[in-house]
């Protein structure tokens, strides 16, 4: 597996985004099954590693800890701070919570769940308006300081928040979703990125999974599952928004390549400091991600591809009114 930066922070090309095993997508998954396909994630080369305090909440770090702990050495692990979650009952109370006490308390707790020392890469999960962004930075370039968090990175943060979140604590990292599908942060996230010298972690890099080809407007989701209630994924959308999925189609027929891998590449192929992080929980859809690296797309193709996106319309919000108004993007 190709190596690639987050500021000073050298991870694998493609991570596992982890969410998925335990919440948002369904039902959880069997908890053997996936230690296993994290330990084959590492056995494959995967290094970096995605989770946060409130998959679950709470299961998904002890999960990731779990699987992790032969190779904690080999690996880095991202979590997440800043949403309001009871430390007892794993309620969610329906807002955002970055008051500095507040992170210390969650680190503390993130600490154990994940059985390590130190946290390799720290979020905050959503920008808290409550709060100053220089005093999130602030309790972080404390505990950065006391030993218990290596790297400061921010979620779905705007430009001028990472600015200042900058100047106190520098950000190793920021994660937005990004992808053929939704590419806000090309305007002013990346550009910004790219002059601070800080990497860029691109969620849901497959679309939620639309940009795999498999899901179309008959799809059925589970209750469970988040993308019932994103518009996007309303079936009328699905309908307008599968011209994109041909284009993938068409490139990858004539990469020998699956769409979902040429989605990831034309993600790596954006920028050397970007490093997108696909969730599974199936084995070989696993290695079919991580094909992703071996997959070229040339100038020819990226140009091919902008050119035929421009003039596709997509139809659909890529989240509810209720979370868009919690991104700064």
């Amino acid at each position: 597996m190709q190596k690639r930066r987050l500021g000073n922070l050298e991870v694998s090309a493609i991570g596992l985004g982890c969410m998925g095993m335990s919440s948002g997508y369904g039902p959880p998954a069997d908890t053997q099954q996936m230690i296993a396909l994290i330990r084959a994630a590492v056995d494959r080369g995967v290094t970096f590693f995605d989770t946060a305090e409130a998959y679950g909440p709470f299961t998904n770090e002890k999960l990731v800890g779990a699987a992790l702990a032969p190779c904690r050495d080999r690996v880095v692990i991202a979590t997440k701070f800043g949403f309001d979650i009871d430390p007892e009952t794993g309620e969610r109370r329906g807002g955002v919570n970055s008051r500095p006490e507040h992170i210390k308390a969650v680190v503390e707790a993130s600490l154990k769940r994940l059985g390590v020392d130190a946290i390799d890469l720290l979020y905050q999960h959503r920008v808290d308006p409550a709060v100053p962004i220089e005093d999130v930075a602030g309790a972080v370039k404390d505990l950065i300081g006391e030993g218990k968090v290596k790297h400061f990175g921010l979620s779905e943060a705007g430009a001028q928040t990472i600015r200042r979140a900058h100047a106190v604590q520098p950000v190793t990292a920021v994660q937005s979703e990004y992808s053929l599908w939704w590419r806000g942060p090309e305007s002013e996230i990346l550009p910004t990125l790219e002059e601070l010298g800080i990497g860029f972690v691109p969620f849901s890099p497959l679309g939620a999974g639309f940009l795999t080809g498999r899901i179309d407007e008959t799809t059925k989701f589970d209750s469970s599952d988040f993308r019932t209630v994103v518009p996007r994924f309303a079936p009328k959308a699905l309908k307008a928004n599968m011209a994109l999925v041909g284009l993938v189609r068409a490139v990858a027929a004539r990469k020998r390549a699956t769409p979902a891998q040429v989605a990831l590449a034309w993600l790596l192929a954006q920028k050397p400091w970007i490093v997108p992080i696909p969730g599974t929980t199936k084995l070989h859809r696993l290695e079919e991600n991580l094909g992703a690296a071996a997959v070229e797309l040339t100038a020819g193709d990226l140009q091919e591809i902008d050119t035929a996106a421009a003039t596709i319309t997509l139809a659909g919000a890529r989240l509810p009114e209720s979370a868009l108004k919690m991104t700064g993007l």
